[in-house]
């Protein structure tokens, strides 16, 4: 047994116990692997195989219950190494935490030495399944590595590492491939990585996937350059869904910076023409990339934010309205209305124009929810015909149905119609497959609950 003495009191713990009955479960229950560092199958010297762990884990658990020298080792290089998802633990009988580390949140749990209480081990447990849950839905996640808070640095290890790896793996599959079957094999291979990393909200992990799969597509093209006697334009051109998913990967991967990100995806865009293109996903992934970068603005000083502000909003107020016009659909529709809702309440707008965009953002509402209405009629009567869905379409039908109800749940907060909106929110949020779902609706509503407290019909009110 891993019995080993605590540093402040000498009082003997059984390690194992802890490990076995709490953090173990813990993990598991939030749908991670766990392995620990004795667990770990290598040849030759432990250290590789622990430093790549301590590099590549989702989440790290410290515990720093006896003040192990390599706990605290280890703990050190996880701060190193990533910026956050690091957890640390510790029994209770610790009074005091050494200097490097009594600023940075511990959870603690009651060891009684050989054994933990049932009622304790379930508490504990179920704690740290929250907290685990909870920084990986987090987006973007909090820094909790002292080093990466106070020096604001970047990880730019942990990039090369893995873009050397998914190098190496396309260069071992042949991705350019000597015939087409493999080739397309290599490549649904790589997109079913894309999408279980979209899943789990590995936004970097997808960036790098997809930076893969477009640089085998223009081998690919340059290829058939080569070898085609006639070469029609449209076959030298990107595939617009890679360069969508590869946008949308590289904004919310926020590397190496939200801001850097957000112009970064922007570029990607402009090869699609989003001022005239009609592919409503360009023009709802532009809408959300200047979306963002008109929030970011308000961090800057008000001299340099004015006219970014300006220029982002309204840019991403015709890409929605434009995407909603074409399309009709909820989407487009919630994220129009909330941006108009933003412009009404921005400093330098009129009260003419402030009035004029919170009508059209309540009218906007207004279709939204029977649009939402209209899709999930027109769901309950092919599920009356058929079988439900199974498997990943269930999956699928449940990401559908969670942004629908979302939408008509703001809509009807939006609308100044709380009991619908909360009763509609609270049914989306029973049935959202993925964590960051629930966590991206909670943001935008706290959002428009401040855009929403100043209501510009007060000018009406006040010129009467």
């Amino acid at each position: 047994m891993a019995r080993r003495p605590t540093f402040e009191t000498g009082r003997l713990l059984d390690l194992d116990v802890s490990y076995k009955n709490m953090i173990k479960p813990a993990v598991e229950a939030a749908g991670l692997r766990c392995i620990r560092a004795d667990e770990i199958v290598h040849s030759g010297l432990i250290d590789v195989p622990m430093y790549e762990h301590l590099l590549n884990a989702d989440v790290v658990v410290a515990d720093l219950s006896t003040s192990n020298k390599n706990a605290f080792y280890e703990l050190g290089v996880r701060h190193a190494l990533r910026p956050q998802t690091t957890i640390i633990i510790a029994e209770d009988g610790i009074k005091a935490f050494p200097f490097d580390i009594n600023h940075v949140a511990v959870r603690q749990y009651h060891h009684l030495g050989e054994d933990i209480n049932a009622v304790e081990a379930r508490r504990f447990q179920a704690m740290l399944t929250d907290a685990i849950e909870q920084i990986l839905a987090n987006d973007p996640v909090s820094r909790d590595s002292p080093v990466y808070t106070f020096l604001d640095l970047t990880p730019p290890a942990l990039k090369k590492v893995q873009e050397a790896a998914l190098i190496t793996m396309a260069a071992a599959s042949n991705l350019a491939a000597v015939s087409t079957a493999a080739s397309k094999q290599t490549h649904m291979a790589l997109m079913n990585r894309v999408s279980a990393a979209q899943k789990q909200g590995k936004w970097f992990k997808m960036q790098v996937l997809l930076e893969v799969v477009r640089e085998n597509q223009a081998q690919a093209r340059a290829e058939a350059r080569q070898t085609a006697t006639v070469q029609l334009s449209q076959d030298d051109r990107e595939d617009p869904y890679i360069l969508q998913q590869l946008a949308l990967a590289t904004y919310k991967s926020k590397e190496p910076s939200p801001e850097q990100a957000l112009l970064d995806a922007r570029a990607l865009l402009v090869p699609l023409t989003p001022a005239t293109t009609n592919d409503t996903e360009t023009l709802g992934m532009w809408g959300s990339i200047h979306k963002r970068l008109w929030d970011l603005t308000k961090a800057k000083p008000a001299a340099e934010q004015a006219a970014d502000r300006a220029r982002y909003l309204d840019e991403a107020v015709r890409a929605y309205e434009r995407g909603f016009y074409l399309r009709n659909d909820y989407y487009n529709g919630i994220n129009l209305a909330f941006l108009l809702n933003a412009r009404a309440a921005e400093p330098t707008a009129s009260a003419a124009e402030a009035i004029a965009d919170y009508v059209q953002a309540q009218r906007v509402r207004k279709e939204v929810i029977t649009l939402c209405d209209q899709w999930l009629a027109t769901q309950a009567a092919f599920q009356a015909l058929g079988e439900p869905a199974a498997g990943p379409e269930q999956q699928k039908d449940a990401a559908n149905r969670y942004w629908v109800l979302a939408s008509k749940g703001e809509a009807y907060l939006g609308l100044g119609q709380p009991e619908q909106g909360n009763q509609t929110l609270q049914e989306a949020y029973a049935l959202a497959p993925e964590l960051w779902m629930k966590a991206s609706t909670e943001e935008q509503l706290a959002k428009l609950n401040e855009l929403l407290a100043t209501n510009p019909l007060q000018f009406i009110t006040s010129a009467a």
